[in-house]
């Protein structure tokens, strides 16, 4: 028995490592702010995770494929699509990953060559809020897709006379292709079912046009449901430290400051 398990075991070691991560994540995540020169920490607050904006720094978002399989990243900013400028959908287009590839998205995409650089700005400056969405601002997401791979079809010889005679079983037949394509509608947006105490301050503001190229390619999805969706929520850090999201860092925000927070005088530092 000991044997068996261990060469069960030996076997399992050797598989393909693409065949073991076809479960793990598709895409790694972060924002960097570009004028710091960080890639920005993420806050885990009650299920989500939020990121500290500096007004007027650029920024951009880089996407790693974390597997041997090209993937599709669509990136919405605000909820706004960051390639087309649509009100964002999953379905929409996105940036095509080869495999283990790193790309750093740093603007709105204006053309094959040409982005607006992504920075934060006070909300009515930001993108979304001067073309009437601002319901969705503050918010970096990611639905990530897996390419549809096709299997070759079995060769099934025609039956003789003498098997259709006899009932044999009848060639193979594909299924039904359009149960494939069937899915469920999209669940709410968490950002919508909870209501901030404390209101949005900066969004994503449309910055100088800077050159990116890109070049189109053709992309058949898995699935017409993401296999991974990121959601980073971000604001100021006066916004984040009213919430509680981060520390208030030693400075009071709850707009009610006192004017004798000592009741004696303390002793000088010594020299």
């Amino acid at each position: 028995m000991k044997r068996s398990l261990a060469l069960l075991l030996s076997l399992l070691s050797l598989l393909p490592l693409s065949a073991c991560a076809r479960s793990a994540n598709l895409v790694d995540v972060q924002v960097v702010d570009l004028d710091a020169g960080n890639t920005l920490p993420r806050w885990p607050y009650r299920g989500r995770e939020y990121l500290e904006g500096q007004p007027g720094h650029r920024f951009s978002v880089t996407l790693q494929n974390l597997t041997g399989e090209r993937v599709l990243a669509v990136l919405s900013v605000d909820g706004v699509n960051a390639i087309s400028g649509q009100t964002a959908s999953a379905a929409q287009s996105g940036y095509v990953l080869e495999p283990w590839q790193r790309v750093e998205i740093r603007g709105w995409r204006k053309n094959y060559s040409e982005v607006a650089e992504f920075y934060f700005t006070d909300l009515p400056d930001s993108y979304a809020a001067r073309t009437g969405r601002a319901q969705n601002v503050g918010v970096v997401g990611v639905a990530a897709f897996r390419e549809r791979r096709y299997e070759p079809t079995p060769y099934y010889p025609a039956p003789s006379v003498s098997e259709r005679d006899a009932g044999a079983p009848a060639p193979y037949a594909r299924g039904n292709a359009s149960a494939a394509s069937d899915a469920a509608a999209e669940a709410p947006s968490a950002a919508r079912s909870e209501r901030r105490a404390t209101a949005q301050q900066i969004g994503t503001g449309h910055g100088e046009r800077r050159y990116d190229p890109v070049t189109q390619t053709v992309f058949e999805r898995e699935s017409s449901r993401p296999n991974q969706v990121v959601s980073l929520f971000y604001d100021s850090t006066d916004a984040l430290a009213d919430r509680g999201v981060i520390p208030s860092r030693g400075y009071r925000r709850d707009g009610r400051p006192d004017p004798f927070p000592v009741g004696f005088v303390p002793d000088p530092p010594r020299w």
